[in-house]
């Protein structure tokens, strides 16, 4: 569904790419996860997906199609997006919010219809804000509007979901919650591609994890392959040990307690760890 082939990105004035030759492939049906230390290059994904950085080799496509050659609309179609940041900025109650993510499929006259209703009380529902539809989305803590904006992306549909640090803000029971439910779309047969910082919960609901490092890919495949305490070691700079989740079996990250160096990181244990 969503592919990169070999992308390298640059930021204006930047010292060094943010991205350097990425492969990766987000297909239907699956759950992908991209993970990474911070300046690794997750969000500039998005970025070049959103077309708001234009790459400097490579190229993104959407099923097997360029991603340059589709329109604004067209692509809101296929490719819903939550970004990593994004403000309220006018008062609007979050049932109004969250209908917004209809626009891209209304017609001329710019009227819902009985199925853009139902899609946006199914999302709200999913994403659990159906008892914040009349709160104004400028009242909102952290959490319900990070959820307000993942009802927005659930109402606007398509095949493909992209989300950029879901879980921002949420409590343990909303992050559950949430990585249940793109689990289930997954599973339903959309591209669900999600940037992280949560590799535990990645490593329990991923197909596929992608490990960035420096803008460039240095693992991927299943958690398991890719949860190796020698690889996160070098990747994160800090000592640690990957066990078992007892719940499902999956990979789990546990980090070290360790004397820092004056450079603020801490040196590889790696007598103390296993993969």
């Amino acid at each position: 569904m969503i592919r990169f082939h070999e992308v390298s990105a640059q930021y204006p004035r930047a010292p060094r790419e943010a991205l350097s030759g990425v492969s990766l492939h987000a297909p239907a049906g699956a759950l992908t996860a991209v993970v990474g230390p911070n300046g690794s290059g997750k969000s500039t994904l998005v970025r070049v997906l959103l077309r708001r950085l234009l790459p400097r080799r490579g190229r993104v496509e959407i099923d097997a199609r360029p991603l340059d050659t589709f329109d604004n609309r067209e692509l809101a179609r296929r490719v819903a997006v939550v970004p990593q940041r994004e403000s309220a900025v006018f008062s609007l109650p979050v049932r109004e919010y969250v209908a917004l993510g209809r626009y891209p499929h209304e017609g001329p006259w710019r009227a819902e219809t009985r199925t853009d209703l139902a899609l946006v009380e199914q999302a709200m529902a999913d994403a659990g804000v159906t008892e914040l539809a009349t709160r104004d989305i400028l009242a909102l803590s952290g959490g319900e509007w990070q959820r307000a904006r993942i009802a927005r992306a659930l109402a606007q549909g398509g095949d493909a979901l992209v989300l950029d640090e879901p879980t921002t803000f949420l409590d343990v029971g909303h992050e559950m919650g949430m990585f249940e439910l793109l689990a289930s779309l997954a599973r339903a047969g959309r591209a669900v591609l999600v940037i992280s910082h949560q590799l535990n919960l990645i490593a329990r609901f991923a197909d596929t994890m992608v490990l960035l490092h420096e803008g460039q890919v240095v693992a991927a495949g299943p958690p398991q392959a890719v949860m190796q305490a020698t690889t996160l070691e070098h990747v994160y700079h800090w000592p640690l040990v990957v066990t078992r989740d007892p719940a499902v079996g999956a990979p789990s990250l546990v980090p070290l307690r360790g004397h820092r160096h004056s450079s603020g990181r801490s040196p590889v244990n790696t007598s103390e760890s296993s993969s």
